[in-house]
């Protein structure tokens, strides 16, 4: 079965979704702010909620037509086959977003695609009143410059909750994220990852993960397992291949620290529910007085921006000592997250390359490190 496909992420990382994709033998379409379209069958769905490590969810594109006025809107929302996945009895919630079109509004989409689904499968089962009561198909629209775009959520809980992370500390950076940062470094099992401000251990457990080739989503559930239309067996299937991957005994092939012993035991705790504390070696340590070890790696770090943690004069002085400790540890590569607006300035170092993520609504920028300090 040929499905249409989009994987949203945070803005930035959609250049990494898409090598993803790619990597999954999927073929992309279209790339836009926070959205990757692509085609493939039921088995690439199932393969990108297990596997994408950068996206937030995977959609079933049912259609895309224009929409400026609530009349085109309804006619077209009930011109696709929503009866082919929702049944009788489903439930159907709606939500979505608007931007730069002439419908703004979002509660009154919602309304009008909610009525225009209900007249569609009216029209196909004989009823006028639906129960709700099973298998979820969530509906979600994205309007933007007047074009419409129909979708239903296969994953149901975002993908970047991996089922790890109870707990995380007081600016947790978003686990969908942290994979992209040590994706960014180009991660290899011979190198070293550390993090020196660890925090919950979102990035060193990442990092952990796709040394190991540990799937994100092996030890979670998708909405789209309550889908007659995407076979059991595949989701089996799949699950058995991701797990057949899973590279055993690779030993100490991250490094988590932080000054702060109650969040490293939170830490731990995560990456013991991850299934990677035995590639992590966490231990108590100043970030301003780290020694570089004698081993090839790369340093990624979350420190702090100055707003939630520390203030800005605070985290300019944490980052001046920063440049001075990890410029003794060249030729390591270096990438650090902040929204600090002059950063390398405090840093004491031009980046070699610096790109614009968000870490949830916080502009920010990866500062990365990779060339030897001249």
């Amino acid at each position: 079965m040929k499905l249409d496909l989009v994987a949203t992420c945070m803005f930035g990382l959609e250049r990494l979704v898409g090598q993803e994709l790619d990597a999954l033998g999927a073929k992309r379409t279209e790339t836009m702010d926070g959205r990757v379209y692509f085609t493939g069958d039921e088995r690439t769905l199932v393969r990108a909620n297990l596997r994408l490590r950068c996206a937030e969810r995977v959609l079933i594109l049912l259609g895309r037509f224009p929409a400026t006025s609530f009349e085109e809107l309804f006619e077209g929302t009930k011109a696709l086959p929503w009866e082919q996945w929702i049944g009788k009895e489903d439930a159907f919630p709606v939500i979505g977003h608007a931007i730069k079109s002439k419908l703004f509004s979002v509660p009154d989409c919602q309304k009008i695609i909610k009525k225009a689904i209900v007249s569609r499968l009216s029209a196909k089962y004989g009823l006028k009143w639906f129960p709700e009561t099973g298998a979820t198909y969530r509906v979600e629209f994205f309007l933007f410059k007047d074009v419409a775009a129909l979708m239903i959520d296969s994953s149901g809980t975002a993908l970047h909750k991996r089922g790890y992370r109870p707990e995380a500390g007081a600016a947790p950076l978003r686990e969908t994220l942290a994979a992209g940062l040590v994706l960014s470094s180009h991660p290899r099992e011979d190198t070293l990852i550390w993090d020196p401000m660890c925090g919950s251990g979102t990035i060193a457990i990442e990092g952990a993960m796709i040394h190991a080739g540990i799937a994100p989503g092996l030890s979670r559930g998708f909405a789209a397992e309550a889908f007659p239309l995407i076979p059991q067996a595949v989701w089996k299937e799949e699950r058995n291949a991701a797990k057949s991957e899973v590279k055993q005994d690779l030993g100490e092939t991250v490094w988590a620290s932080d000054i702060d012993p109650e969040v490293l035991a939170v830490a731990k705790e995560n990456a013991a529910r991850a299934g990677v504390k035995g590639q992590i070696r966490f231990f108590s340590a100043d970030a301003r007085t780290i020694q570089k070890p004698d081993r090839r790696g790369s340093i990624i770090c979350n420190p702090p921006y100055g707003e939630r943690l520390m203030t800005p004069v605070e985290a300019e002085e944490l980052y001046r000592a920063m440049g001075k400790v990890f410029a003794r540890f060249d030729p390591w590569q270096i990438y650090i997250i902040t929204s600090h607006p002059t950063f390398e300035k405090a840093y004491g170092r031009r980046a070699d390359k610096i790109l614009r993520q968000y870490n949830g609504m916080i502009p920010c920028f990866l500062y990365e490190f990779f060339k030897p300090k001249r």
